[in-house]
């Protein structure tokens, strides 16, 4: 950006939309102006901080006139920890958008002629949706303006949430409405015991400290899971923090902890300890139960979870004697979720951890027509892999943000199932794989849904036919 742009300040800004990623846009002299942290209806003075020849970014410094869509944000911590950038746009309004951004991917990425997206899934609980969250301890608290200019010394020590794009500082969180059931109460209840008894808080820097990491998992069922990562081999630190969690929270029906001394929190390659309870956590959808452990994936909403699967049934319209090949199949919830109405679903996942819950859930929930295999999938779905499995009627595919390796895809082209249902947590990448799959497909329809309230995140499911 040239200096003579940086800092400029754009005055009466008309915010006219949201664009992707959340940002909101506004026009000025020509070029499209990006702003974070406003809404449409908004009249604001813009300081630029990055631009280029067809478009600039910039932050809010002063509001003229504030959007008739605006509500008052719910959590103290809005605008700083980042988790909920939406919670001044109220929740009608974030809907349409969402539901506007899987028209715009679709059009402007895949640029393809779409049957009308059908209207957004809401979600019935705006709050309090998540079933998993990680808490980061820290030694290095997030400051504010306030407290930094009032030159007075405060408690350094955190657990909470990262500021975003920095990934030492954290956010000491109060109250979070993410999460229901026990999470606020073990969370801050654990911080005031560590406190109390001088425990260490990691430095993310030096790689030193005791506590490092808290993940909090819940179910519909009511069970939850408390895992505290640990960055020192202290047996005395740890066992007087697992027996107060223990001690304090008796409804804790999984009590784990790892002790982890790399230089990052992933614990996939590290061996997770059962301090109290079970290794696991159950969650149940129509009498199905899925076996949930500590590094298992499971779709963060629970109730849209349901909704999102019965979707994808809804749109795979099986009859009992299809194959069905579930992509990126993860523990293996949908193809578990299907399996009733299949004569066979084939689920593979590249994580084999995974791969082995997916097994569990079949055999907990005595489900014999189901098959799993663990790699890669472009390096699986291949020619030696048909020879020795039925080829599918259907596909089910939910693979990760990045969308589908292009060899995936040409496979698809070539398996030439009559119907592939696409299920994303990103548009975007949905649209430009599903172009290439317009050689054979046709899009018959699309179902955008909300998982994630408060987020400019939206998950998306599109139902592929075959071309006569």
């Amino acid at each position: 950006m040239s200096r003579k742009m940086k800092n400029k300040v754009v005055t009466n800004l008309k915010i006219e939309r949201i664009a992707a990623e959340g940002k909101c846009v506004g026009h000025h002299d020509g070029k499209v102006v990006f702003v974070q942290n406003v809404a449409p209806g908004d009249v604001v003075d813009v300081r630029i901080t990055k631009g280029k020849s067809s478009f600039m970014e910039g932050e809010a410094i002063k509001f003229h006139e504030f959007s008739s869509d605006r509500i008052e944000p719910f959590c103290s911590h809005f605008g700083t920890c980042g988790g909920c950038k939406w919670q001044h746009i109220n929740y009608d309004l974030q809907k349409t958008y969402k539901r506007q951004q899987v028209v715009d991917q679709f059009t402007r990425i895949g640029k393809m002629d779409i049957p009308e997206v059908l209207p957004i899934l809401g979600s019935s609980q705006t709050q309090y949706y998540r079933n998993k969250l990680d808490f980061t301890f820290s030694n290095n608290r997030w400051l504010t303006r306030e407290e930094i200019n009032s030159g007075e010394s405060f408690e350094r020590n955190a657990l909470g949430f990262h500021i975003p794009k920095m990934f030492d500082k954290i956010v000491d969180i109060d109250h979070c409405y993410l999460q229901g059931n026990i999470s606020n109460e073990v969370r801050n209840q654990l911080r005031v015991f560590a406190l109390s008894e001088g425990l260490s808080f990691y430095d993310i820097r030096n790689q030193v400290g005791l506590l490092r990491n808290l993940i909090i998992r819940t179910t519909s069922t009511g069970e939850s899971m408390v895992i505290v990562q640990f960055g020192e081999d202290n047996k005395e630190g740890i066992e007087k923090v697992m027996s107060f969690l223990h001690e304090q929270f008796p409804i804790i029906t999984s009590l784990l902890y790892i002790i982890n001394l790399k230089k990052n929190e992933t614990f996939h390659d590290l061996e997770v300890l059962t301090y109290a309870g079970k290794a696991y956590i159950e969650e149940e959808m129509e009498g199905l139960k899925f076996r949930i452990g500590p590094k298992s994936f499971y779709q963060t909403n629970s109730d849209q979870a349901y909704e999102l699967y019965k979707v994808a049934r809804e749109f795979a319209d099986l009859q009992g004697d299809e194959v069905v090949y579930d992509l990126y199949t993860g523990t293996g919830t949908i193809a578990n979720f299907v399996a009733k109405k299949a004569k066979q679903v084939i689920g593979i996942e590249y994580v084999e951890a995974a791969i082995e819950d997916a097994k569990l859930n079949s055999q907990v929930n005595d489900i014999k027509n189901t098959l799993f295999y663990a790699g890669d999938m472009k390096d699986m779905l291949n020619d030696e892999f048909l020879s020795k499995h039925d080829r599918p009627d259907v596909i089910i595919t939910d693979p990760p943000r990045a969308g589908m390796h292009e060899d995936v895809v040409n496979m698809l082209l070539k398996l030439e199932a009559t119907k592939i249902v696409y299920v994303s947590c990103n548009p975007a990448t949905q649209a430009r794989d599903i172009a290439i799959l317009a050689e054979k497909y046709q899009v018959d329809k699309i179902q955008p849904v909300d998982m994630f309230p408060q987020t400019y995140h939206v998950e998306n499911v599109v139902l592929l036919t075959l071309k006569s």
